[in-house]
């Protein structure tokens, strides 16, 4: 588990919320995504997706089927996701499908009358037999870098937004949600599927040194 507080004097909390939620942006400043889809919604506060990130070699890389949940109170905006099952979404060859039991965002006003502050947590099992040296390698490095990058990307969002479909939010405006409504009963696994050992990928014998070296990029 990771968990991060920091604060962004030059960024309103409405912005950085905006930020975390449009997927086209997010195609632009997250340079560890591969793929985001919108698999359905259940609600206007709550949907599914699946989202592959490149992990850096020798890693295989990962991906995830996650139920999202968000609620902005006019306080403070909170974004929730945990891992779920969806039938048309199954393991994929190439992939070590990850588990997110709880990765969230919190988003408020600065205490200092200044920008916003943004509260990180992340408790997530990346599977794949890892060597416990490198799950605490890889996420001391990942995480402050994901922040860093946020914060870039906050504050160049507002110039990008006006270019790219200005209006089209559907995280405030439900009746833009595009998206098929899931049934629940897509979300149920089979007991063969219940039985799988997809995640057991062995990648224990991973060389230190070659971790240390591609661990060293977004060195910005």
């Amino acid at each position: 588990m990771v968990k991060i507080r920091t604060r962004f004097p030059d960024v309103s909390p409405e912005t950085l919320y905006d930020v975390l939620h449009d997927p086209e942006y997010r195609k632009v400043w997250d340079t560890h995504m591969i793929e985001s889809k919108d698999i359905g919604f259940f609600n206007p506060n709550n949907d599914i997706g699946y989202y592959s990130m490149a992990c850096p070699s020798p890693l295989k890389n990962r991906d995830f089927v996650l139920q999202r949940s968000w609620l902005d109170t006019g306080i403070e905006q909170l974004i929730l996701n945990h891992s779920v099952y969806h039938k048309d979404y199954p393991p994929r060859k190439h992939f070590v499908r990850a588990t997110s039991y709880l990765t969230g965002y919190i988003v408020r006003p600065s205490r200092n009358g200044d920008g916003s502050e943004l509260g990180y947590v992340s408790h997530t099992d990346p599977h794949g037999k890892l060597p416990v040296w490198l799950v605490n390698k890889v996420t001391q490095i990942f995480a402050p870098k994901m922040v860093k990058r946020l914060h870039k990307a906050s504050v160049g969002y507002s110039s990008w937004k006006l270019l790219n479909n200005p209006n089209y939010k559907p995280w405030h405006y439900p009746e833009q949600i595009m998206a098929p409504r899931i049934r629940i009963e897509e979300c149920v696994k089979s007991a063969e599927e219940k039985n799988s050992k997809y995640n057991y990928v062995d990648e224990s014998e991973l060389k230190e040194s070659l971790v240390k070296e591609s661990t060293a990029m977004d060195s910005d």
